[in-house]
């Protein structure tokens, strides 16, 4: 007979609804497995941590939300961010749901067009394009996104120098309401710098105004910030069409849509209180809908949704590592998963869950990271069962940034696979090694022998 766990005994209030004998139901199911895969064997395979991607959850969320919008609105093109996640496995499983490339550097430009992504479906946004980036984008006929009138005077000459047509579209900030306001990013609508940019392009003969595109921030939470924007960039698509004569064909609007995710400091889970995706469908293809474009010169709608498409479909598997008493008191608990490679327990208060069967007892408790830094929090205060050495945990929604913001410190960065439909387990990204951190050193000769 198997020995039962030990409870140290406790004291504590009952609280009414649904109580165990513990008080308020706080804990849920330990989560066994993620798409039929037992966690157990994904650890005793792969070893801890481990990031784990569901592909069929990646499609559902893009073809879910493609509904939402194709419902609302004619025409609809999404284009995956590749800053949110840019792992070829993930990127090829939007472009095989029809999603274009939208990229902010030139080695995302170059990423894309590895995947194969025609380049005239690339959608070259951010500050920082280099003369060579400008020319790569102007010779793949992709979309450029001017960011400033530094980078329009660039592609003007350097368009003009290589007889080639610029496809160009600006980004616009504006006031929506929602504050601090991002005006860091392209031209204001509210002082006239978007006209100002839309004048200048307008009257260049090496470059084509095709669209307007905004992106008014991040992990949005009021569908009606988007309404706003929508109506500000239909505004100017139609001043262009009533002063020029000319057609802006699409608007991007950019993404930024709330995951599911919990922000520090929210009363309510994410769950519970972000906007869905309809909602956002909703807020912009209404406000499209009934602004004054003729009903059958609407532009393209084009959305660069990243986090709420790829948060959900990952995991992060860890272990514990020990667990200790603060000098307060208060319970803490060490898992093998840091910050360097979970950067955004920054911001979010990620749901973990036990990975076995666990005890009804639960306590507050803080969940520390292995590294030797006093900033590696993975969870100020959450409610968890007790949870001993060796025993694993799965750290839910981790889809975005936290696989192109991670940092080799300390630790070598983990593997990562990802489960097909048909439940086949597949490793997408190698566990890193030494050797192949060594490869980017060079040691002076006359530092390669000592004696201690």
């Amino acid at each position: 007979m198997e020995k039962q766990r030990y409870e140290r005994p406790l004291i504590q209030k009952l609280e009414n609804n649904m109580p165990n004998k513990f008080g308020t139901r706080t804990e849920s199911a330990p989560m066994t497995h993620i798409d039929d895969v037992a966690v157990k064997d994904l650890m005793d395979k792969y070893g801890s941590p481990l990031f784990v991607i569901s592909e069929k959850t990646i499609r559902t969320n893009i073809r879910k939300a493609r509904k939402a919008f194709e419902t609302r609105y004619p025409k609809v093109q999404f284009a995956w961010s590749y800053k949110t996640n840019y792992l070829d496995a993930v990127c090829r499983t939007f472009h095989q749901e029809g999603s274009w490339a939208e990229v902010v550097s030139g080695f995302e430009f170059d990423k894309a067009l590895n995947n194969k992504v025609d380049g005239s479906k690339i959608i070259f946004n951010g500050p920082d394009k280099t003369e060579d980036d400008i020319k790569k984008a102007i010779s793949n006929n992709a979309l450029i996104h001017i960011d400033h009138l530094d980078e329009l005077y660039s592609i003007q000459e350097i368009a003009g120098e290589m007889k080639k047509k610029a496809r160009v579209a600006i980004r616009v900030n504006m006031d929506t309401g929602i504050y601090p306001m991002w005006d860091r990013f392209g031209f204001n609508y509210e002082n006239g710098q978007a006209w100002d940019a839309l004048n200048k392009i307008m009257r260049s003969e090496v470059m084509v105004l095709e669209g307007l595109h905004t992106h008014i921030g991040t992990f949005m939470l009021s569908p009606n910030a988007y309404a706003v924007a929508a109506g500000k960039l239909a505004d100017l698509a139609i001043g262009v069409k009533d002063k020029y004569q000319h057609e802006i064909r699409y608007i991007d609007m950019g993404g930024g849509f709330a995951s599911k995710n919990s922000l520090k400091g929210t009363y309510l889970p994410g769950s519970d209180m972000n906007p869905s995706i309809d909602e956002f469908a909703e807020a912009i293809a209404s406000t499209l809908i009934n602004s004054n474009f003729p009903p059958d010169k609407l532009p393209l709608l084009i959305l660069e949704t990243g986090r709420a498409l790829i948060d959900d479909a990952a995991h992060l598997l860890g272990t514990v590592i020990s667990n200790k008493r603060l000098s307060d008191g208060r319970r803490t608990t060490i898992i093998d998963v840091g910050v360097n490679i979970l950067f955004t327990s920054f911001w979010y208060d990620h749901k973990i869950t036990p990975a076995q069967p666990f005890t009804q007892y639960t306590e507050n408790t803080v969940v520390y990271g292995p590294l030797c830094m006093n900033i590696d929090v993975i969870r100020d205060n959450i409610n968890l069962p007790l949870l001993n050495k060796d025993d694993h945990i799965v750290i839910q929604s981790v889809g975005a940034y936290n696989m192109t913001q991670w940092m080799q410190f300390i630790t070598l960065r983990p593997p990562i696979v990802m489960i097909d439909p048909e439940g086949e387990v597949h490793v997408i990204r190698e566990k890193e090694n030494l050797d192949r951190l060594l490869e980017f050193e060079n040691v002076p000769e006359h530092l390669k022998d000592f004696t201690l």
